[in-house]
C-alpha cells in the first residue's frame, strides 16, 4: 500500500486531522493511483469546502493525438450530468409559479398519447414515468436511424410506442424524460432551453467554459473522449486499444445530455446553487434533492433530476454521473463537494468520489457501504464480500447497503469486463436483498455472461417467482431454452 494512503488511514481511524497540504497530497495520491489503474489519459478535479474551491487541479493528457496537456480550462463532455442543470431550470420555473411538480405533463404539452398524459413532472424527473425510451428508435451514437434525422419525424415515431410500465410503478432510466422536459422549458420560458440555461445559470455565474455541443461542434480547449476497445469493424484485437469516441446529441436531445464544462465551472455552479443564487427557496432545493415514492410507497433511487444519491443517516450526498467518464457529489450537511471530469469512457470516477470526500470528512468512509467494501475487498479479495459485509453490519450502525447503489457498482465492473468481481457483488446483493426480483435478475445476467447457464436459469426463475411481471427474465429464459 502507498505510504501516503496508509498514513491517511491511520489518521482516519485515530481521529486526527490532516493539514490542508496533507489533504491535497492525499487527494493527489488517490487520483494518480486511480488514473494508473483505470488508464485514464486526462483528468480534472475540483473540491469545494465551506463555499470555497480548495482543490482545482488537472492531470495528464487532454488530446492524445497532439499531446495537449490538461489544464484547469480544458473542457470535458459531461453527458448525462446535463440532467441536473435541466432539473435546476425546471425548479426555477417552479419557483416562478410556471410549473407544478405534481401536475400531469399534459398540462404543459399538447398532442400526447392518452397513456402519457397523466405522468407527472416529478415522475419524469425521477425516471418513473414509464415512457418508451427515445433510444429505442435512435442510434445512441449518431442520434438518428435511417430517415429519422429530424425532430418532427422522431417525435411522430416516438408517440406510436407503447408505455413501458404504469407511471410510478418502477424506475427505468431513459432519455425521453429529458427530451420532454426540454420541450416544456422551451414553451414556458418562451425561448430554447439552451438560452434559458445560458441566461439563468451560466452567464450570471461567469461560467464561460460551459456550453452545449457534441463531436460535430468546434469547442475550444476541448478534451476529446476516448474508449478502450478490443474489436472494431469485425476485427478482434489481442489487446485493448484506445480509440476515439464519436457521439452526437441532436439539439432537441441536449437537455438530457449535451453539455461540456470544466471542473472549476461546475464547482462554482455548486457553490452558487447552495448559496441560493440559482434557486432561492431552501425548501425547493431540498425537494429537488429528495426522492419521491413509487406507487407501493417505497422511495425512488433518484431525486428530482439527480441520479447519484446517498440517502443515508449521516453524510447525505446528491450528485450525478455522465458517460461513465465524469461525476460529482455534493454533501449538503457537510458543506463539501467533489467534482471529477475525465476523457475516458468507462473510467467511472463515481467509484472513488467518496474516498476523495473522506480525505476532508473522514466519517464519509465509514458511512458509505460501497466505498467501505471497495477499499476492503481490493485488499482481501472480492470472494469475501458477504463475509466482510456481515461483519461490518454487526459493528457499524451506518453500514446500511442500498440495493440500487450496490447493483450499479457491480454493473460498472461488468462494463469493464471485471466479471469475477461483478459476480461476487451481484451475489452479495442477492444475499442482502433476498426478496428483490431485480437482484436475482442482475445476478443471473452475470452468470449467463460467464457461461454458467444452469445457475443463471435458476436465478432468472427466482426473479420471475418474486416478480411475475419481469418480462426481461421471461424472454431470456425462453431464449435459453430454445438454444438448449
Amino acid at each position: 500500500m502507498n505510504f501516503k494512503i496508509l498514513f491517511f488511514l491511520i489518521l482516519l481511524f485515530t481521529g486526527k486531522q490532516l493539514s490542508a497540504q496533507d489533504k491535497i497530497s492525499t487527494v493527489e495520491t488517490i487520483i494518480k493511483r486511480e488514473m494508473k489503474e483505470r488508464r485514464i489519459p486526462g483528468l480534472e478535479i475540483a473540491i469545494v469546502e465551506n463555499g470555497k474551491i480548495v482543490v482545482n487541479k488537472s492531470y495528464g493528457i487532454a488530446n492524445i493525438q497532439d499531446s495537449v496537456l490538461v489544464t484547469n480550462k480544458t473542457i470535458f463532455a459531461i453527458n448525462s450530468c446535463t440532467k441536473v442543470f435541466t432539473a435546476v431550470a425546471i425548479m426555477q420555473l417552479v419557483e416562478e409559479g410556471k410549473i407544478d411538480l405534481s401536475a400531469p405533463v399534459s398540462t404543459y404539452l399538447d398532442s400526447l398519447p392518452v397513456d402519457w398524459q397523466p405522468v407527472t413532472i416529478r415522475q419524469m424527473l425521477t425516471h418513473t414515468s414509464g415512457f418508451p425510451d427515445l433510444l429505442k428508435i435512435l442510434d445512441p451514437f449518431t442520434g438518428s436511424v435511417g430517415s429519422l434525422k429530424n425532430e418532427e419525424t422522431i417525435w411522430k415515431k416516438l408517440k406510436t410506442l407503447p408505455m413501458d410500465f404504469k407511471p410510478g410503478e418502477r424506475f427505468n432510466y431513459n432519455q425521453t424524460n429529458g427530451y420532454l422536459l426540454g420541450k416544456i422549458i422551451n414553451k414556458l420560458y418562451g425561448k430554447p432551453f439552451v438560452q434559458m440555461f445560458s441566461e439563468k445559470q451560466f452567464q450570471p455565474l461567469g461560467m464561460h467554459n460551459t456550453l452545449f455541443g457534441d463531436s460535430r461542434d468546434v469547442i475550444p480547449h476541448f478534451a476529446p473522449t476516448y474508449n478502450y476497445r478490443q474489436n472494431m469493424d469485425g476485427q478482434k484485437w489481442a489487446e485493448e486499444r484506445l480509440v476515439n469516441n464519436y457521439y452526437e446529441f441532436p439539439y432537441f436531445r441536449r437537455a438530457a445530455a449535451g453539455l461540456n464544462s470544466t471542473a472549476e465551472d461546475i464547482a462554482n455552479w455548486i457553490i452558487a446553487l447552495q448559496a441560493g443564487k440559482l434557486i432561492k427557496s431552501k425548501s425547493l432545493l431540498n425537494t429537488m434533492w429528495s426522492p419521491i415514492q413509487f406507487n407501493d410507497g417505497k422511495p425512488t433511487p433518484w431525486a428530482l433530476g439527480w441520479g447519484m444519491n446517498k440517502f443515508r443517516i449521516k453524510h447525505k450526498a446528491v450528485g450525478m454521473s455522465g458517460g461513465g467518464r465524469v461525476a460529482f457529489l455534493i454533501y449538503p450537511d457537510d458543506d463539501l463537494a467533489v467534482v471529477v471530469l475525465t476523457n475516458l469512457g468507462g473510467a467511472f470516477p463515481e467509484d472513488f468520489l467518496e474516498e476523495l470526500a473522506g480525505v476532508y470528512i473522514p466519517g464519509i468512509m465509514k458511512a458509505d457501504p460501497v466505498t467501505f467494501l471497495r477499499n476492503n475487498l481490493r485488499k482481501v479479495g472480492f470472494e469475501k464480500a458477504i463475509e466482510i459485509a456481515e461483519k461490518e453490519k454487526k459493528t457499524n450502525p451506518l453500514f446500511i447497503p442500498n440495493e440500487f447503489e450496490v447493483n450499479e457498482w457491480a454493473y460498472r465492473m461488468m462494463a469493464k469486463n471485471q466479471l469475477n468481481e461483478a459476480l461476487e457483488i451481484f451475489k452479495l446483493n442477492v444475499f442482502l436483498f433476498p426478496n428483490s426480483s431485480n437482484a436475482y435478475d442482475s445476478y443471473a445476467e452475470v452468470l449467463l455472461k460467464k457461461g454458467n447457464t444452469q445457475e443463471a436459469i435458476k436465478m432468472y426463475k427466482k426473479s420471475v417467482e418474486l416478480n411475475p411481471d419481469n418480462e426481461n427474465a421471461k424472454k431470456i429464459l425462453e431464449q435459453v431454452n430454445k438454444n438448449k
